[in-house]
C-alpha cells in the first residue's frame, strides 16, 4: 500500500511538473496571407520550429489576402491586441515604415536570439528594399519574389510556337498570344496577376523608366507619378487592344488570374515567382521565361524589384516574446531551410549562402528557369528608376490605378485616359496622405 501511495504521489508530481512545463512555453503569433501550397509551407515551418525546441511555440494564423492581413494588423495594433509577427506584402512597406512606434526593427530583434545581424548575409536587392536609408533592416524578408513569365508548353506546341524558347520582349509576347488565340490552342492567349506591381512598378524598373519623382519615393515622401507617358501608355494600350477579343483576359487585381492559367484557359502568364508551387502541383507541362521588356527602352532589361512579403515585428510585447521571435527568425535563416523554401516555393532564398548552396548543388542545371528571378534582380546595379517604389499610401494608389485599368479593359476609356486619371487621382491621394 505504501508503494502504491508513493507511486501515485510520484505520478501526480510528474503531472504537475509536466503541466507547468507546458504553461512555460511562450507562444508567438504569426499572422500571414499564404494560401495553397505556400500555406502548407507556413504550417510545415511552424511545426518544424516548434519541434526543434521547447521554449517557444509559433502559432500561424491565416488572415486573408495581403491587403486584408495588413488592415487586420493595423486594427489589432490600435486595439492593443497585435500579433508578434505579421506578414506584410511589399506594397505595405511604406505604410509600415511610416507607422512610427508600431514596429520594432528586425535588426534590433535578431541579436536577442544570440545571433548578430549582418546585412551582408542577405541578398543585396532584398535587404535594401526592406531597410532604412542608414542600412537598418526593418523587416525579415520571408518570401521575396520577382515577376516572371510562365507558359503552357502544350498550347505552344499546338499553336506552332517554340516550346523551349519563350518570348523575351512584349511585342513577341503579344504576337504569340494572338497565334494561340487564332489557332484555337486556348481561348485566351495572355493574362497577368498584379497589373500594378508587374505592369507598372516592375515594368518601370525592368525597362529603366521613371515611375515617380524623388526616386520613386525612396528619396522623399513627396512624389508625383510619371506613368502616363511613353511606353507606359504604349504597353497598356496594347493590353487594352488584346482584351477586345479576349486574347488578353483580366483575372482580377491581385493573384486571381493564376486560376486562368492553371485551368488552361490562358497560355501565357506573368506572375510572381512565388506562384510556382501551385503551377508545379497542377501537373501542367509548363515553361519559365524572364519578364518581357520593350527593346526600344534604353538600358532594358535593367533589374526587377522585390515582391512577395516580409515579416514585421510589432511593438508592445515582452522581452521573452521578442527572444522567441528572434529564435524563430534565426531558424528561418538557416541555409538548409532557405534552400528548401526557395526550391519548393519559387520564392528567392534570402541569404547569399543559401543561393550559393543551391547553385553548387546543381539545382538550377536540373531545373531550367529557376534561377531567373534571382538573376533578374541581381544582374545589374539598380538605377534611380529601379531601386523600388515606396509610397506612404501605395495600397490606396494601387486601388486607384486598378479602378482606371478596369474601366479601360471594359472599353470605357483608352490607355492614355486611364493613366492620366490614375496619375491625377494618385497624386492627390499622396498629397493628402503626407498632409499637404
Amino acid at each position: 500500500m505504501k508503494t502504491q501511495g508513493f507511486a501515485a504521489g510520484l505520478a501526480a508530481t510528474i503531472t504537475i511538473l509536466s503541466t507547468s512545463a507546458a504553461f512555460a512555453v511562450t507562444e508567438i503569433s504569426w499572422w500571414h496571407a499564404m494560401t495553397g501550397a505556400n500555406n502548407e509551407v507556413v504550417e510545415t515551418l511552424s511545426k518544424e520550429f516548434n519541434e526543434s525546441q521547447s521554449e517557444y511555440k509559433v502559432v500561424p494564423v491565416f488572415k486573408g489576402t495581403y491587403p486584408e492581413t495588413l488592415n487586420a494588423g493595423i486594427a489589432a495594433f490600435r486595439a492593443r491586441q497585435s500579433p508578434h509577427i505579421i506578414q506584410v506584402f511589399d506594397v505595405g512597406t511604406g505604410v509600415m515604415m511610416a507607422a512610427e512606434g508600431a514596429i520594432r526593427p528586425v535588426a534590433d530583434v535578431l541579436p536577442l536570439g544570440g545571433r548578430d545581424f549582418n546585412k551582408d548575409e542577405y541578398l543585396p536587392g532584398i535587404v535594401a528594399y526592406y531597410s532604412k536609408p542608414d542600412g537598418t533592416m526593418l523587416s525579415f524578408p520571408y518570401n521575396s519574389s520577382s515577376p516572371i513569365l510562365y507558359y503552357n508548353k502544350d498550347h505552344f506546341e499546338k499553336a506552332g510556337l517554340d516550346t523551349e524558347n519563350p518570348p523575351k520582349t512584349w511585342p513577341e509576347v503579344f504576337d504569340a498570344a494572338r497565334k494561340i488565340k487564332e489557332s484555337g490552342a486556348a481561348p485566351c492567349g495572355l493574362t497577368s496577376t498584379w497589373l500594378t506591381w508587374i505592369g507598372l512598378e516592375n515594368f518601370a524598373a525592368w525597362n529603366n523608366l521613371q515611375y515617380g519623382t524623388n526616386e520613386n519615393g525612396l528619396a522623399s515622401t513627396d512624389v508625383e507619378l510619371k506613368i502616363n507617358e511613353g511606353l507606359f501608355v504604349t504597353h497598356f494600350q496594347n493590353i487594352a487592344d488584346l482584351a477586345k477579343d479576349d486574347t488578353f483576359r483580366y483575372g482580377g487585381r491581385t493573384s486571381e488570374a493564376k486560376q486562368l492559367f492553371l485551368s488552361g484557359e490562358c497560355s501565357i502568364f506573368t506572375e510572381s515567382s512565388g506562384g510556382l508551387g501551385d503551377v508545379i502541383n497542377s501537373g501542367m507541362n509548363y515553361g519559365l521565361g524572364q519578364l518581357p521588356y520593350y527593346p526600344e527602352a534604353e538600358g532594358a532589361p535593367q533589374n526587377t524589384i522585390p515582391g512577395g512579403a516580409s515579416l514585421w515585428v510589432f511593438e508592445g510585447h515582452t522581452d521573452e516574446e521578442y527572444k522567441g521571435v528572434a529564435t524563430f527568425f534565426n531558424f528561418l535563416s538557416q541555409t538548409e531551410i532557405q534552400e528548401r523554401l526557395h526550391q519548393v516555393s519559387g520564392y528567392l532564398p534570402v541569404t547569399m549562402e543559401a543561393y550559393e548552396a543551391t547553385k553548387a548543388s546543381g539545382f538550377y542545371d536540373e531545373n531550367p528557369g529557376r534561377e531567373i528571378p534571382i538573376t533578374q534582380m541581381m544582374g545589374k546595379a539598380p538605377t534611380e528608376n529601379s531601386r523600388g517604389v515606396r509610397l506612404v499610401n501605395l495600397p490606396q494608389v494601387r486601388d486607384i490605378q486598378n479602378e482606371e485599368f478596369e474601366k479601360m479593359l471594359a472599353g470605357d476609356q483608352d490607355a492614355q485616359t486611364a493613366l492620366n486619371n490614375a496619375v491625377e487621382r494618385s497624386n492627390a491621394a499622396i498629397q493628402q496622405a503626407i498632409g499637404n
